[in-house]
């Protein structure tokens, strides 16, 4: 019956991962369909990020008061309300309003399933679920495209991801006998205790996890959102071919996982976030070359060394935390991780228009320093904190 619902869990974690790359593939559609000048996608994502930063916030008590399974099923069920309002949007004003419980419902599911594995489960499960994300966000692109060959046709491209999000909120809700079915459920639910940030900024290793991911977000955000542009403007590649070789960032993001996925019971997660992290480092190092082929297996490398850091610091997360707050922990890691994803684009955007986007890899190497000195700070703080056997 464990096994059954992982599987579950990791189809309903694809499922997450397609709205974040569905908007970006649509938006040139869009913005010309509308007559909408190209800077108007900020209010879209904006707007989706600032709902998964509230139900970051607000996981931890809505776990607590409703339950894992069913608060899964109903953030599913707003996902998929959210993409059939997308398919239906007749201008800016419904994009706008439908991108909040999309943003709503995506920020629960994320925390909450993060939450559970990691509390119930080895850290192999944990980055085969941040896998399954990686499998959505390169799907849905792929999907919209043929869309879009269709005389432009995003809306269909979205009606699509609609019925696949409707599949998955039926079987979210015919799963809950099962969840509750599986020992974990209760362990999880009787040990939950809702702390406040202020509490949790009072832990030294808390402080430097929150940095880890503030900066792994960084460089996974500007690579999603500016890896193209980069490409054509730095590199010389027309758009087509840009956006063809940005698929490899995503390639390496899921493989990362993958990989880190088979080896995490022979190899600690504290050692693959290292040697993730020296990958990383060797990867934007290449994108400093002029050379687009170079860059562009830069940008493999940097999804493939940075992809697994997300998923085994929420392993690490009942180690170094204690399970009675991990939920809490993940709620406020998560608002945390959509702020950094929310912000670092932006901030790149305002630098990218100063000077140019040759600021790529220094910013990315900013990232990177923030991130390293960060691990090497929870490395420091983990040696005394309350170790726990995993399961």
């Amino acid at each position: 019956m464990a096994t059954l619902l992982v599987i579950i869990i990791f189809v309903t974690y694809v499922g997450l991962g397609i709205p974040d790359s569905l908007f970006g593939t649509a938006w040139p559609a869009i913005y010309a369909e509308f007559d909408l000048p190209i800077s108007y996608s900020n209010y879209v994502t904006g707007l989706m990020y600032l709902g998964t930063i509230v139900s970051s916030l607000l996981s931890a008590r809505l776990t607590k008061k409703f339950g894992t399974p069913l608060v899964v099923a109903m953030s599913t069920a707003l996902t998929a309300i959210a993409l059939f309002g997308f398919s239906a949007s007749k201008n800016m004003l419904m994009l706008c309003l439908f991108s909040i419980p999309l943003g709503l419902g995506a920020g629960a599911i994320d925390n909450v399933l993060n939450t559970y594995v990691a509390l119930n489960y080895k850290a192999t499960h944990v980055n085969f679920l941040h896998c399954s994300y990686g499998v959505g966000v390169t799907l849905s692109p792929f999907l919209m495209s043929l869309a879009l060959r269709q005389s432009n046709n995003w809306q269909g491209g979205y009606k699509t991801m609609f019925f696949f999000q409707l599949a998955l909120t039926i079987m979210c809700f015919a799963s809950i006998p099962i969840w509750k079915k599986v020992k974990e459920q209760k362990a999880e639910d009787d040990e939950t205790r809702v702390v406040s940030i202020s509490e949790l900024l009072r832990i030294p290793i808390a402080r430097a996890s929150l940095v880890i991911y503030y900066g792994s977000c960084a460089i996974e955000s500007v690579c999603l959102a500016w890896g193209s542009t980069f490409l054509v403007n730095s590199k010389g590649l027309t758009p087509d071919k840009a956006a063809g070789m940005i698929t490899f960032y995503f390639i390496g993001m899921t493989l990362g996982r993958f990989l880190s996925g088979l080896i995490a019971n022979k190899v600690s997660p504290k050692k693959i976030i290292v040697i993730g992290e020296s990958v990383v480092l060797l990867a934007v190092i290449l994108t400093f070359s002029k050379n687009p082929l170079l860059a562009t297996v830069g940008l493999f490398l940097i999804g493939l060394g940075n992809g697994p850091v997300f998923p085994n610091m929420t392993h690490l997360t009942p180690i170094h935390m204690g399970r009675d707050i991990s939920q809490s922990f993940i709620g406020f890691q998560g608002a945390i991780s959509y702020g950094s994803i929310l912000l670092s684009p932006i901030t790149f955007g305002l630098l990218a228009e100063k000077f140019s986007t040759d600021v790529f890899s220094l910013f990315q190497i900013f990232a990177w320093i923030l991130t390293a000195v960060s691990t090497l700070i929870m490395l420091k703080h983990s040696k005394t904190a309350q170790p726990m056997v995993e399961k």
